[in-house]
């Protein structure tokens, strides 16, 4: 089975409270989407507002696969930029497949999803992430074609003695 990605989906209750428990499942997991573990939708809340707010003021789209039941198996939020000089390309922030789905190829259709879905948007020319070094992201994300363009050693402090890479990635889309 494969998901069904939907870009800009309408948001209610139901696709809310998915994204929610998926963040915070994702999270729970180990996964580098912002928190630390343990965390609880209630902790995931106001990230998750603040991207609601961008996406009301059509700064930021929302693409999310559906499994095979219709629930929330995976996301990303595509953030335009308002930077004239920086139009041409977009930020892919919080990439998340659910724990139940990995392994099964799904992390790569949803980053290939967010590619076709930036070749949509007007003027987009490339995908720009970042991602928490030690966690072998920069190598999925390199195989699903992006570059390292930047790193910042010790820039996101995950604990105290903890510090990791913050690793610049680009996808050129042309």
């Amino acid at each position: 089975m494969s998901l069904t990605f939907r870009l800009d989906p309408k948001i209610e209750p139901a696709l809310r409270d998915g994204v929610l428990t998926l963040w915070a499942d994702v999270s729970n997991a180990g996964g580098a989407v912002g928190f630390v573990p343990p965390v609880t939708p209630d902790i995931v809340r106001p990230e998750l507002v603040k991207h609601l707010a961008a996406m009301a003021e059509r700064r930021t789209r929302l693409l999310v696969g559906y499994d095979q039941d219709g629930a929330v198996a995976a996301t990303a939020f595509l953030t335009l930029n308002t930077h004239q000089l920086m139009k041409h390309w977009l930020w892919l922030y919080t990439v998340m497949v659910h724990p139940r789905h990995q392994g099964k190829g799904y992390g790569r259709d949803l980053m290939a999803a967010a590619a076709d879905s930036a070749r949509t948007l007007a003027g987009i020319e490339a995908i720009r992430l970042t991602c928490r070094g030690g966690t072998g992201a920069d190598r999925f994300y390199a195989a699903c074609g992006y570059k390292e363009v930047g790193r910042v050693p010790g820039a996101i402090r995950v604990a105290e003695g903890d510090d990791r890479d913050d690793i610049v990635m680009l996808l050129p889309l042309n």
